[in-house]
């Protein structure tokens, strides 16, 4: 290709092709080689592993490599370098140990050079997106692969609380082996990617156990989202063991700490939620961030996904933690399990802070699934005496490309005796706005992050139960919004239930083909959303 790049993992594609210069999202075409060159990697990891007894230092570096790779993660070409002479190291013990015979794949063969220019000029080479496979199945291969990649941060977030399964660590082995399988026809990748959408629902469920076991079910909680006075931290993205370590080591000192964007929901844990420095929430998604962080009199720290290029007003009161990087931030190691964040703490006390309280405005969080099913009684009896006519599930990524104000409108002509529950950051389209009660319950109930969604599952599946049928006959529409990689593997997960006639939007993937979308609107109702109006009339009708 002629092209510096090519990706279309999310959804704010360069006009909803694909990449090809620099990412919309600012990655550059050397971290995007780089990071083809890291999954070209894994993949031969992948084909090696796939069908073995899997040691924990293979499956930990295949879950963070992937995760690395995911949108709005990691910009720093300098951290790409030793993690593709660690997956060298690991690929080189895993061809010892299996001693593959005949034809391997490329991936396999492959061996890093040993100087840094020569790796950058090997990435550019890699063409990972031409193929002689056919479009449809090179398609339903992409869907995988960012399924994977979705899945990897679910599986890392439970992995550093100490929580991992076995069956989920084999399965990346197996779809990373899929990846480098050319004798796959689109049969087979339909099957395997309903097999992944199971899988992915083992993973957020083996998160859901993670998240709750350390820090409790999330409960109904009143949150600020208006400011104190005083020195702060914000903590954006979604890692609630940064978010715990950081409350710890904040504790007594005067700062203050507030989530931002999918951190959000962590003031409903009652492990969390005890510090009583965690103020509330600070600002919107993740979009909005260059704008709300601009001049910020305090620090700001990234534990995962959803990092913009910083500014430069607030470029020296940002860091990174985790998989997250970006050229010239300050980046928080971890050692022995550890995180030493006392530079964001000192600089946060040298900043200030924000010299007077704002007018205090509250919002609720905290209607995940064992605070929702704990009431399961009173909402079937709202729903069979016609308190509760409809339950909406609107949710997703948020993101900046025209189009998302159809969310917002969908809420608000939503009807008054309907339920509106909401996941991910997709919620700042609506979540301060006012909707009122039904039935003795807020009409508007926040279930949590996208890393939450098993939760939403969950409590769907529990009413089917309750009412004795299937969930596609309840009373209930998903209205979903997609940007990244973690909706995509949560999209699958919901078509491999068997669930119908979601509405997705704002746009469709670039990477399914359109027999894959005729396929999938075929099969499974599956609607692109069109205006709220229209849509809206389908659903009630």
């Amino acid at each position: 290709m002629d092209e510096a790049m090519f990706c279309y993992q999310c959804e704010q594609t360069f006009r909803g092709e694909g990449c090809v210069t620099q990412g919309v999202c600012g990655k550059d075409p050397d971290v995007a080689a780089l990071q083809d060159l890291l999954i070209h990697q894994i993949e031969g990891i992948g084909y090696l592993a796939n069908g073995q007894t899997l040691d924990n230092e293979t499956a930990w570096f295949v879950i963070e490599a992937l995760f690395s790779t995911l949108t709005n993660v990691n910009f720093s070409a300098e951290r790409f370098y030793p993690m593709l002479r660690k997956a060298q190291t690991i690929k080189k013990i895993w061809q010892d140990q299996v001693q593959p015979q005949g034809d391997v794949p490329p991936a396999v063969r492959y061996v890093l050079p040993e100087s840094r220019p020569q790796i950058l000029v090997q990435a550019h080479l890699l063409n990972m997106h031409e193929t002689n496979e056919e479009k449809d199945v090179k398609s339903l291969k992409d869907t995988l692969l960012f399924g994977l990649k979705g899945m990897a941060a679910y599986a890392h977030h439970a992995w550093v609380l100490g929580y991992r399964d076995e069956g989920v660590n084999l399965w990346f082995m197996r779809g990373l082996a899929a990846m480098v399988d050319s004798s796959l026809n689109l049969k087979d990748m339909l099957s395997l990617v309903m097999e992944f959408g199971q899988i992915n629902l083992k993973c957020m469920e083996l998160l859901d156990e993670a998240n709750t076991s350390t820090y409790g079910h999330p409960e109904p909680t009143s949150i600020l989202v208006t400011h104190k006075k005083g020195p702060f931290i914000v903590v954006s993205g979604h890692d609630l063991h940064d978010l715990y370590q950081i409350l710890e080591q904040t504790e007594g000192t005067g700062v203050n700490v507030y989530t931002h964007g999918e951190l959000l929901p962590g003031n409903a844990y009652p492990g969390l939620k005890k510090f009583k420095h965690l103020i509330g929430n600070f600002g919107g998604a993740w979009q909005n961030q260059q704008k709300e962080f601009d001049h910020l009199p305090g620090c700001v720290i990234m534990t995962t996904n959803c990092l913009m290029e910083p500014r430069d007003s607030y470029q020296d009161r940002i860091f990174t933690s985790g998989v997250v990087g970006f050229a010239n931030m300050t980046h928080i190691e971890e050692e022995n399990g550890r995180k030493d964040f006392s530079p964001v703490i000192q600089k946060a006390i040298a900043l200030g802070g924000w010299q007077e309280d704002e007018p205090e405005k509250r919002i609720l969080t905290g209607f995940a699934r064992n605070a929702v099913l704990s009431q399961a009684d009173k909402v079937v009896e709202a729903v069979k005496t016609g308190k509760i006519s409809h339950f909406f599930l609107v949710g997703g990524c948020d993101g900046a490309k025209p189009g998302r104000n159809y969310y917002t409108q969908f809420t608000e002509k939503t009807p008054q005796d309907s339920v509106i529950m909401t996941l991910a950051c997709g919620k700042y389209r609506f979540n301060k706005r006012e909707f009122g009660t039904v039935a003795g319950f807020p009409r508007l109930m926040d279930v949590g992050q996208c890393n939450d969604a098993y939760s939403a599952i969950r409590i769907a599946l529990a009413l089917a139960e309750a009412f004795n049928c299937s969930v596609n006959e309840l009373p209930l529409t998903l209205v979903l919004s997609w940007y990244e990689q973690k909706a995509v593997c949560i999209l699958l997960t919901l078509l491999s239930l068997g669930i119908k006639n979601i509405y997705l939007g704002p746009t469709l993937p670039a990477f399914l083909s359109p027999n894959v979308v005729d396929f999938l609107v075929k099969q499974f109702d599956l609607h692109p959303i069109s205006t709220p109006e229209n849509d809206l009339g389908k659903i009630l009708a």
